[in-house]
């Protein structure tokens, strides 16, 4: 089966997929596109399987290490509030995890809701001119840890 998160590892490997943050041992820290909010992450496995589960017990632990990881490097880097962590599967099926930040300045009927709230189809795309300083200082934390 060939995903989008297939495709995008595939780009990750070959050098091609500009949002790339870091290598992590799990998978490949990606910028979220679109960038719905400022920072939004991904973090796709590698190898790529079709859900969590379908790891074995110490890739499971090392995968969702690295999601922390991620959201530990966006939320300090950010000024968010909080970071947003989703994994579902349900229109891409092959594991992948969001990390969302999440703002005090979002709109009052977004704060507290599922970022999914947002329409993503109205959201900027990634743009390395803006958030490329952002990937950058990622890149940089997440080679310290």
């Amino acid at each position: 089966m060939s995903t989008a998160i297939h495709r995008r590892v595939d780009a990750c490997r070959a050098g091609a997929d500009p949002t790339v943050i870091a290598r992590l041992p799990a998978g490949w820290a990606v910028m979220g596109d679109p960038q719905v909010l400022a920072g939004y992450c991904l973090l796709l496995p590698d190898p790529v399987v079709p859900h969590l589960n379908a790891l074995s017990a110490d890739m499971q632990a090392a995968f969702l290490a690295d999601m922390a990881r991620l959201g530990q490097a966006v939320h300090a880097l950010t000024g968010a509030v909080r970071i947003n962590y989703a994994l579902f599967g349900n229109l891409e099926p092959a594991l992948h995890a969001h990390v969302v930040p999440r703002y005090a300045d979002e709109p009052e009927p977004l704060r507290a809701a599922h970022p999914w709230g947002y329409d993503w189809t109205a959201a900027r795309r990634f743009d390395p001119a803006v958030d490329g300083a952002l990937q950058a200082a990622l890149r940089v934390r997440l080679s310290t840890y």
